[in-house]
């Protein structure tokens, strides 16, 4: 068993031996639901509950009850939050926990990890939902044995968890590749949905952008061939192609609202990836290089929990 959150994919609390039986909590804050979860791993879940993402006084609230439940029930070893972002992660910074300049209204300003953490007074493991799922999925999932890897989601938004020699990358801020801009395809003029930049990835290929790009037509209804995924392809793609020359992970796991809805996607985005390499850079052997999340929809969830039990560890 691991002494610290993996290097290498070690993450393994099923046996609750190191908290004494107590579970973790987490919670898991995504651009549309968030997802409690009490468990000691994937493979011992004791309660899940979802709350939508409305507004802080909505959410943050009903977040408190289901943790205040738990606690008053037999308590939880660690918390562990997972948070759609940008959020401050820096302990030194006045702002540290709060979410800032989200394009999601409300939320900017948002202390969640002090709102949320504050009645129980256990160990608290605080990041980006992204770096959680990817953490999730080096100790359980897709990611195991590696120690460079990333995850990608394409929901509301489009979020990217990059853990570089075994740690989420950090710098004066958590990365934020879903900003990233792109060229624009020559065919494709319609506006971005990001509030920031009119051609970043987020603003032209999430699943927000794609609602836009449908005008009205639900997503799990549109062909494979339709020429909408062009765009979705090629900016997902670009993006794809600028991890493997920057950070060069041993694998990059797809997922999110729009490649369950349309999972032939993946399979696209790989191919053009690879064409837009070119032979240039000798790929990881392995029958997919890009490949869908091993834990599925569970990734996020099991985020909060992976960062709960990195915080006994660090305790």
């Amino acid at each position: 068993m691991s002494n610290g959150l993996p290097s290498s994919g070690e993450v393994s609390v099923s046996d609750g031996a190191v908290t004494g039986e107590k579970p973790y909590a987490g919670v898991e804050l995504g651009g549309t639901k968030c997802v409690c979860t009490l468990a000691f791993g994937p493979d011992r879940v004791l309660d899940q509950r979802t709350v939508p993402t409305t507004s802080p006084g909505e959410t943050l609230p009903a977040l408190l009850a289901v943790l205040r439940e738990w606690h008053a029930a037999g308590g939880f070893a660690a918390l562990g939050i997972a948070s759609f972002g940008p959020i401050e992660l820096d302990p030194r910074s006045p702002l540290y926990g709060q979410i800032l300049a989200t394009n999601k209204p409300h939320w900017p300003g948002t202390d969640v990890r002090g709102v949320l953490s504050a009645p129980f007074g256990v160990p608290v493991g605080f990041d980006t939902d992204v770096n959680g799922a990817a953490l999730a999925e080096i100790a359980w999932g897709c990611g195991k044995e590696m120690d460079d890897f990333a995850y990608v989601t394409i929901g509301t938004g489009v979020g990217v968890g990059l853990v570089v020699h075994g740690k989420p990358t950090r710098g004066f801020a958590h990365s934020e590749w879903g900003h990233m801009r792109v060229p624009r395809l020559a065919s494709d003029d319609h506006p971005s949905v990001c509030n920031f930049h009119r051609d970043c990835v987020e603003g032209l290929a999430s699943g927000s952008a794609l609602v836009s790009r449908l005008a009205g037509r639900a997503v799990r209804e549109v062909a494979a061939d339709d020429p909408v995924w062009d765009p979705i392809v090629g900016y997902i793609a670009a993006m794809a192609h600028a991890l493997v020359c920057g950070a060069a992970p041993r694998r990059i796991a797809i997922g999110g609202g729009v490649l369950t809805a349309q999972p032939h996607l993946l399979e696209r985005i790989e191919r053009t990836l690879l064409d837009s390499l070119n032979g240039y850079m000798q790929m990881p052997e392995g029958e997919h290089y890009v490949t869908q999340p091993a834990l599925g929809d569970m990734a996020g969830p099991l985020g909060s929990i992976a960062l709960a039990a990195a915080a006994v560890r660090a305790a």
